[in-house]
């Protein structure tokens, strides 16, 4: 989906079209997603709140309607459906989709591509950007390569020189931190990549080498797996002032997690690890983990977990600017399959 969350405010609330605004902010929040206006001006997701603002001035911030992208989401994910079972969601505005068995026998994947995008617009109001490719690897390329609105087909014949055309830092499975490493080596993009032997590889990047190796190539093998488990449920909340009071920290570790456990409950899950984020004023990051036997029975329980495992690192040595907290190793219970929730700030 193009500019998913900052579309869908567009589109529920006409006034803000044509202009730049900014899901998520708050005074020492982040971007969460930016609409195209606002990106021609640099801001960009998960971007912090003032760095936002100081780019772009007339920047319209927007309080975050998680329940509304879902139900959009929802509705997409049903459009899928109707061409293929093997749908892969990664997020909520994003998937893969094997169309070799193509339910309504159109024949093409180019034609199916489009078909559903038209689907998309008539059905929800939003563009969505499609790839078209023989692997998931190309396909998620091909996907960002015409945004927004747009749709981009990487035949067979065409892969290899498709690859070497585009920055390393655009390939999946090559962070930030690898990226930076590749250009310190002299690899910025795919034809570079493609030039260094396996055997370099493997010395330079130990067991991920392979993988590299095929990428540089346009070989990918991953295959687009269905309905993929919940792994994780959790929010996190950036305070307006650093906090180094105990009680103070408790408190709000306590409303971060029932509202955690709402969205628990509603999925039809349980877990048996409690999972605790802290960030420090420096930015320093801390966690701690507390696993059970048994899966953890309520709110309450949850929540006390949470505070005790806080407990450990009160009093602060230093004032803390934001907490988390999340429940993992899941199973789910009468919950439907769905897609795999993001972390997203309150």
């Amino acid at each position: 989906m193009d500019a998913f969350y900052a579309s869908v405010e567009q589109r529920d609330h006409p006034e803000l079209r044509g202009k730049p605004i900014a899901v998520g902010g708050g005074v020492r929040g982040v971007v969460a997603a930016a609409s195209y206006e606002a990106r021609r001006f640099g801001v960009r997701s998960a971007m912090p709140a003032v760095t936002a603002r100081r780019r772009c001035p007339e920047l319209i911030f927007v309080k975050p309607r998680f329940d509304a992208y879902r139900a959009v989401s929802q509705q997409i994910r049903a459009i899928f459906l109707d061409y293929t079972p093997h749908v892969e969601p990664l997020s909520l505005d994003e998937a893969y989709l094997d169309v070799t068995e193509d339910l309504k026998g159109i024949g093409i994947a180019t034609r199916i591509a489009e078909e559903i995008r038209a689907r998309i617009l008539a059905e929800t109001g939003l563009t969505a950007s499609a790839g078209v490719s023989y692997n998931k690897f190309l396909a998620k390329l091909a996907s960002d390569q015409n945004k927004p609105n747009g749709l981009c087909v990487v035949t067979p014949a065409r892969g290899p020189a498709f690859v070497e055309s585009l920055p390393v830092a655009r390939f999946h499975g090559v962070g930030p931190k690898t990226a930076e490493k590749m250009k310190r080596l002299g690899i910025e993009t795919g034809a570079d990549l493609k030039t260094r032997s396996l055997d370099w590889l493997a010395a330079h990047f130990g067991s991920s080498a392979q993988y590299y190796h095929d990428l540089a190539r346009g070989i990918c093998h991953r295959q687009v797996k269905a309905d993929r488990p919940y792994k994780s449920v959790s929010a996190e909340d950036t305070f307006m002032t650093d906090l180094a009071e105990p009680q103070a920290l408790l408190d709000e570790l306590e409303r971060i997690g029932r509202h955690v456990w709402t969205r628990i409950e509603a999925k039809g899950l349980r877990g048996r690890t409690v999972n605790l984020k802290v960030k420090y004023a420096d930015f320093q990051i801390v966690s701690r983990a507390r696993s059970t036997t048994v899966m953890v029975r309520d709110v309450e329980e949850f929540v006390e977990t949470g505070r005790a495992l806080l407990r450990t690192l009160l009093p602060p040595a230093k004032s803390i600017r934001l907490l988390g907290l999340g429940l993992s190793n899941l199973i789910e219970g009468e919950a439907a399959p769905g897609p795999v929730p993001l972390e997203l700030p309150l």
